[in-house]
């Protein structure tokens, strides 16, 4: 009896699953990728990471006018908390006060 000779396609084994030419051109474009951005592989570099600005305000300023933003966001948050619960007992749905 004689042997099948399998087809080959280049990868080796003589399987046909029909979609090795998409991965190889893949594996070239992500070898592309890497070779462009300098054989860095942190992933930022590949999922499209916004790059950060520096500024030039002080830390200790930054934070200062951060936590004030902060406070006043805190009490915009109580107004609006105490005016849907008034909202709420209107209805007869009167929320639990948190902890």
């Amino acid at each position: 009896m004689a042997k099948k000779k399998a087809a080959k396609n280049g990868n080796g084994n003589g399987a046909n699953l029909g979609f090795e030419a998409t991965l190889w051109l893949a594996a070239d474009k992500l070898r592309s990728n890497i070779v462009e951005h300098g054989h860095v592989l942190t992933p930022g570099r590949y999922v499209g990471a916004a790059e950060v600005e520096e500024d030039d305000e002080p830390f200790e300023e930054k934070m200062r006018r951060l936590v004030g933003e902060l406070d006043e966001q805190f009490a915009e948050s109580r107004k609006l908390e105490k005016a849907i619960r008034k909202n709420l007992a209107g209805i007869g749905c009167a929320a639990e006060e948190p902890v």
